[in-house]
């Protein structure tokens, strides 16, 4: 798995290992993840990160590249919850400045439906509801960041915002290692 081995590239894990699963047509539903299942939002992946295990769409196998950006993806989750509260509230005052300048779309389609959902109090509030489209987010921009690809399907935010996303990413993360 070449691709998945790029996406570990400058994360380091420590602590008890990650388990990564595939299984055959995920769902999710209820929030439940469900396999081979007609019911619920069909997903590529999932993360428990309690139980420290990924779940992946076996069809992502014969999709190299995209199994590398749902993973590194997934991967992020777990970057995350170790960035720290003073990080992770820079990554929401990049967020809300693209909001304040009317940005649209997102780079993964996971943040733009949460975004999508924003009501102008959730960000100005930090709601649940904000911190979980931020983390989504903080996500999708470190896999179109790790795949380097500058076209896709779910790469819908301007260059723009894209832009100052990377300079934030080089500024607060760059040459660091994240933990996951």
């Amino acid at each position: 798995m070449t691709g998945g081995r790029a996406a570990l590239a400058g994360m380091a894990i420590k602590g008890a290992p990650l388990r990564v699963r595939f299984q055959p047509k995920l769902t999710a539903w209820r929030g439940r993840l469900l396999e081979s299942d007609e019911r619920g939002q069909p997903v590529h992946a999932a993360s428990f990160i309690r139980r420290r295990l990924i779940v992946l769409d076996a069809e992502l196998r014969k999709r190299p590249r995209e199994l590398e950006r749902i993973l590194a993806h997934e991967l992020s989750h777990f970057a995350w919850m170790r960035l720290g509260n003073a990080v992770r509230r820079g990554w929401e005052d990049v967020l809300a400045r693209e909001m304040s300048r009317g940005a649209r779309g997102e780079l993964g389609w996971s943040a733009e439906l949460r975004k999508e959902k924003l009501a102008p109090e959730d960000w100005r509030r930090r709601t649940r509801r904000w911190r979980e489209y931020a983390c989504e987010s903080f996500s999708d921009t470190v896999a179109w960041l790790r795949v380097e690809r500058r076209a896709h399907d779910e790469f819908t935010l301007a260059a723009r915002f894209r832009v100052m996303r990377k300079r934030w990413f080089a500024a607060h993360l760059g040459g660091r290692t994240i933990p996951i």
